[in-house]
């Protein structure tokens, strides 16, 4: 008991009153949302309000669980969990229920249950136990295999459901890795990567493989300070590409535009390779290793884009880099989330009294967009607030993630920063139209028991790992 008290005493109460606040405001404002003449009291357990009061009532018991359990059951059970959630994770694609084309929902009775926000607890846990590994050689090519691994299993089995969008938030804890120590190569190639997967989807393939290779040439000169060398290898790439070319346009070969840099990349990277060996000139590997994968990361984007993603998703894609403009279809929640927001001014219209909400002009306002009935009720003042305090409660993280003795909870801290910054960030972005939509909630903010639980919990470990930080954790 007195134990128990301690643990309490040390506590950061600050970051729990942030997130009760930001509880509080959710609920509120999802009242708002679903507000309707014939169920006007708030605690009206057959309306999403009186709903999400039960499910809040349940975070606040599991936090206060959390603080009871012992300290080191987070460290030394990480792995376990991580498998027990996988294993979840596979069942729901086998098992769950479907719903609007997705396998991601456990159904029992009338309690939906969707493991995919427990997979980021589980991921952040197991992250963590794997980087405070004894010993552990940050750089080396088995540990970025393992991290990726960790990192990226859920990930594909949640985009298998598919719910892309969920799939995504995993790439933030690439941040995680960056924080330890590995490489800003790790960003670099994360950055090239996003701009590669954007000009895949606007531009032809042919234009990218000339982009690409004319960048593998500049970083060729660059690295190897000799203009002789890259102007030969210019020419090894160029007279393959002229010979094809004109193969092509006498009709010997019926090849598509694109095929024929990759046939002169087929046959001159040999060269490339041999003449590397002769001369031991390592980085010509890293480069041709660069130029491949980027070559083939535009190929899957492709892939991907027109086999995995379903329709409304690649629309929503296309409509926000304007490939698209479809206002009064698959654009039109971006559209009214927008007019709503607008339409609040500085102060808002007051509470209760937004039209776009009250007439249901957005839809999913009280889960994915939320934000714009902050928006429309209560005008840029309130969106302020709602934004300042995540950013407070994000920076307050980061002051106890760098606090901490154990490498564990430090690296599990800053898993949770990465998670609760992804969907602040692309969740608001999503509301104002410069985020694609794709469906991931506002922290203890939307509607929902399952990311409510989620987020909960996922802090409160931190927290309850923050109040013993003073015991070594391995």
């Amino acid at each position: 008991m007195r134990r128990s008290i301690n643990i309490l005493t040390k506590v950061d109460w600050l970051t729990v009153g942030i997130y009760l606040l930001l509880v509080f405001l959710g609920w509120i404002n999802i009242y708002a949302a679903v507000y309707n003449d014939e169920h006007q009291s708030i605690l009206d357990l057959s309306q999403r309000y009186g709903k999400q009061l039960i499910w809040i009532s349940a975070a606040l018991v599991l936090a206060i669980t959390i603080f009871l359990i012992e300290l080191r059951f987070y460290s030394f059970f990480a792995y376990v969990l991580y498998g027990l959630v996988i294993g979840l994770l596979i069942a729901v694609i086998l098992f769950g229920k479907e719903i609007n084309g997705a396998r991601s929902w456990f159904q029992f009775g009338s309690f939906h249950f969707q493991p995919s926000e427990f997979a980021k607890i589980a991921t952040c846990l197991a992250l963590a136990k794997y980087l405070s590994s004894y010993d552990l050689k940050l750089k080396s090519f088995k540990t970025s295999l393992y991290l990726m691994g960790i990192i990226f299993l859920p990930s594909l089995l949640i985009a298998l459901q598919p719910d892309m969008g969920s799939a995504m938030v995993f790439v933030a804890l690439i941040l995680v890795a960056y924080r330890e120590g590995f490489s800003e190569l790790i960003l670099v190639v994360g950055f090239i990567l996003m701009v590669l997967f954007f000009l895949a989807l606007l531009i032809n393939s042919f234009l990218i493989l000339v982009i690409l290779t004319g960048l593998a040439l500049i970083s060729f000169w660059i690295v190897s300070k000799s203009y002789k060398r890259t102007f030969a290898a210019t020419l090894i790439i160029a007279i393959p590409s002229v010979i094809i070319f004109l193969l092509v346009k006498k009709e010997v070969l019926k090849l598509d535009t694109y095929y024929i840099i990759l046939l002169a990349l087929a046959v001159t990277i040999p060269v490339f390779l041999y003449n590397a060996y002769q001369r031991r000139l390592k980085y010509v590997y890293l480069i041709l290793l660069f130029l491949l994968g980027s070559i083939a990361f535009t190929f899957s984007v492709d892939y991907v884009f027109n086999n995995v993603l379903r329709e409304h998703q690649q629309q929503r894609v296309n409509i926000l880099l304007g490939i698209e403009s479809d206002p009064l279809g698959i654009g039109y929640n971006v559209a009214q989330s927008k007019i709503a927001i607008g339409s609040g001014g500085w102060n808002g219209k007051g509470f209760l009294q937004g039209t776009q909400t009250k007439f249901d002009f957005v839809p999913e306002q009280s889960t994915d967009f939320i934000f714009c009935t902050v928006g429309e009720e209560w005008g840029f003042l309130g969106t302020s607030l709602v934004v300042l305090l995540f950013l407070f409660l994000l920076m307050r993280l980061i002051k106890l993630a760098e606090r901490q003795r154990s490498d564990f909870s430090r690296i599990y801290g800053y898993g949770v920063i990465s998670i609760l910054f992804f969907h602040f960030a692309v969740n608001i972005g999503m509301t104002i139209g410069i985020m694609p939509v794709i469906g991931i909630p506002l922290p203890f903010f939307s509607y929902g028991g399952s990311s409510l639980w989620a987020f909960t919990i996922l802090l409160f470990i931190f927290l309850r790992l923050d109040a013993s930080r003073m015991e070594l954790l391995k």
